[in-house]
C-alpha cells in the first residue's frame, strides 16, 4: 500500500490576499531524476513510489495529491537594494504543508511548475541546471548543519524551455518549514495592511517561535528573526559559502537558507569573491554578506514599524533590537571560528589569530576549505592519520610564524588531544559542492547522464569524511575548471 502523507494547510487558510489559487501547469512526459529516500520517509512518502511513473506526475504537478491546497504566495522586495512592491511565487507553487513524525510542520512546494499571477512575463518553468544545482547545495548545506531549504525530488519535464539556448526543463520537489520571507512583511506593511501584519506576525510567532513571550508580539518576531539569521550567515561565513542574492525575499522568517540560484562556494579565499552574474557591484560578496543581512532585517523592522507602535520607548526597545544583529553575529561566527582553530577556552587575543590567518589565507590564495581541515589535520594525535588532506594540501611556508603562534595557543588550551582533533574534524569539512564539479554534473545531465549528479550528491552526504578515493571531490578546480559566474535559472 503506497504511504502518503496527510497535509494540514495553515497557511492557505489565511485571508485570499496573502495568496492566489493556482494550479500547476501539466508538462507532456515528467520523469523522476532522483527522490531524496530519508526526507521522504521523515516527511511520510512512500519514496519507492515517488520514483514510479504515477509518483513523476505527482513530482511534475500534474497529478494532485488529496489533501493538497496548490497556491501561490505573495510578496514583495527589496531586490539589489532597490524596492519592488509586488513579486510572488512566479515559477513556483506551494502545494500544502505536512506534518513530520515528530509533528514538525513543513512545506511541500513545486519550483519550475508553470505561470502564477506574480510571473511578471515569465514563463513560470525551470531549466534542468538551477534544478539540479538546487538539489546539490541544499542537501550538501544539510549534511553540513545549515539550516536550509530541502530536496524532497528533482523531476525532468519532456519539454524544453528557453533561455539563452534551449534547455531540458525541471521541477523541483522543495520542502522548507515555510517560504514566509522578509519580503510578505514588506508587501503588506507598503499596503498599509496593518491587519494583514498581525496575523502574519500570530501566524509566524506560532509556526517558529511558539515558545517566546508576546508581550509584544512584532518586537518578539524581530528579536527572534535576528537570533536565527545571525547564526545563519555565520555558518555561512565559516564555511566559505556566498548565497550570492541575498534580496529581502529571499530571506526566510523560520531562519533556513533560501535561494540556491547564483550561490557558490569559495575556492581559494577572497573577501571580496563574487560569482553571481547580475552582481556587477559586489553588493553580495562574501565579506559583504553580515552587514548586508543587517541591512535586511532593517527592512523587517521597518516592515513591522505599524504593528510595533510609535510609542518612544517601544520605538526604542526596537531600535536596540535591531542595533543588537552585529553583536550577536560576531558572537556566532568567533564561537564557530574558535571551534575551526580548535579552541575551547577564551583569550583576547584568539581574534586576531583567526583574523590573521584569513589574511595569509587571502595573500597566498589558498584553498578555504582544506586550509581549515589541514590544520585538524595537525593535531592529530599519533596514529590517527585517517581522513588527512595531506596529500591534497601543504600550508605554504608563509604560514610558520602563524601556525607557531597557534601551537602555543593550544598548549594553553584545556581540550585534550584526541577530543581538539575529533571536534575540529566535525567542524572542518573536507568535502564541499565544488562549483566546477556542479558545472560539470549540469553538463552531463543536459546530455542526458545523470551519472556525475548522482555521485556528487551521494559524496557530499559525508562531508567530514574523507578517505581515499575521494581526491577529484576534495580538491579545487584547475584553471580550465574554473567557475567565474553562476546564474539565477529565472
Amino acid at each position: 500500500m503506497t504511504t502518503l502523507p496527510d497535509f494540514d494547510n495553515s497557511y492557505a487558510s489565511l485571508p485570499d490576499r496573502f495568496f492566489s489559487v493556482q494550479l500547476p501547469d501539466p508538462v507532456v512526459a515528467p520523469a523522476i531524476i532522483r527522490v531524496n529516500h530519508a526526507l521522504a520517509r521523515q516527511l511520510g512518502f512512500d519514496a519507492t513510489w515517488l520514483e514510479t511513473a504515477e509518483g513523476a506526475q505527482v513530482a511534475v504537478g500534474n497529478q494532485i495529491l488529496e489533501g493538497a491546497t496548490p497556491i501561490a504566495t505573495v510578496y514583495a522586495g527589496h531586490q539589489f537594494g532597490g524596492w519592488n512592491p509586488q513579486l510572488g511565487d512566479g515559477r513556483a507553487i506551494l502545494l500544502g504543508e505536512v506534518l513530520d513524525a515528530d509533528g514538525e510542520r513543513f512545506d511541500v512546494q513545486l519550483k519550475g511548475s508553470g505561470r502564477t499571477p506574480y510571473s511578471r512575463g515569465g514563463d513560470g518553468r525551470s531549466p534542468l541546471g538551477p534544478v539540479l544545482r538546487e538539489y546539490i547545495v541544499s542537501e550538501a548545506m544539510a549534511a553540513l548543519g545549515v539550516p536550509t531549504t530541502r530536496s524532497l525530488a528533482a523531476a525532468s519535464t519532456g519539454e524544453t524551455v528557453r533561455r539563452e539556448r534551449e534547455l531540458p526543463g525541471a521541477v523541483l520537489m522543495r520542502v522548507a518549514r515555510s517560504h514566509i520571507r522578509i519580503g510578505t512583511l514588506e508587501y503588506f506593511a507598503a499596503r498599509r495592511d496593518t491587519d494583514a501584519l498581525e496575523i502574519l506576525v500570530d501566524h509566524v510567532l506560532s509556526r517558529h517561535y511558539p515558545t517566546v513571550d508576546r508581550t509584544e508580539p512584532a518586537l518578539a518576531l524581530l528579536d527572534a528573526v535576528i537570533g536565527r539569521q545571525s547564526a545563519l550567515v555565520a555558518q555561512w561565513q565559516l564555511l566559505g559559502f556566498i548565497h550570492g542574492v541575498m534580496n529581502t525575499d529571499n530571506v526566510l522568517l523560520s531562519g533556513e537558507t533560501i535561494d540556491y540560484g547564483p550561490c557558490a562556494f569559495m575556492d581559494e579565499y577572497d573577501e571580496a569573491e563574487v560569482f553571481s552574474s547580475i552582481d556587477h557591484q559586489g553588493r553580495y560578496a562574501y565579506g559583504n554578506q553580515p552587514p548586508i543581512m543587517h541591512w535586511n532585517i532593517s527592512s523587517l523592522a521597518r516592515a513591522l514599524l505599524p504593528v510595533i507602535g510609535d510609542d518612544d520607548a517601544v520605538l526604542q526597545r526596537a531600535q536596540d533590537v535591531l542595533d543588537s544583529f552585529p553583536d550577536r553575529f560576531d558572537s556566532a561566527y568567533r564561537t564557530g571560528m574558535a571551534h575551526k582553530l580548535g579552541l575551547t577556552s577564551t583569550e583576547p587575543q584568539d581574534v586576531e589569530l583567526a583574523d590573521s590567518l584569513l589574511t595569509l589565507m587571502q595573500s597566498t590564495k589558498s584553498d578555504f576549505t582544506l586550509t581549515f581541515r589541514r590544520l585538524a589535520d595537525l593535531v592529530a594525535p599519533d596514529g590517527e592519520s585517517a581522513g588527512s588532506v595531506a596529500g591534497l594540501l601543504e600550508l605554504p611556508g608563509e604560514f610558520a610564524q602563524w601556525l607557531e603562534r597557534w601551537r602555543a595557543r593550544l598548549d594553553r588550551d584545556p581540550a585534550s588531544p584526541a577530543d581538539r582533533y575529533s571536534a575540529m574534524r566535525r567542524a572542518n569539512p573536507a568535502l564541499i559542492p565544488r562549483n566546477h564539479l556542479i558545472a560539470a554534473a549540469i553538463d552531463d545531465a543536459e546530455r542526458g547522464d545523470f551519472a556525475a549528479f548522482h555521485a556528487l550528491v551521494d559524496v557530499l552526504e559525508n562531508p567530514f569524511d574523507y578517505t581515499e578515493g575521494l581526491e577529484k571531490y576534495a580538491v579545487g578546480p584547475r584553471p580550465d575548471e574554473r567557475v567565474c559566474a553562476t546564474f539565477c535559472g529565472t
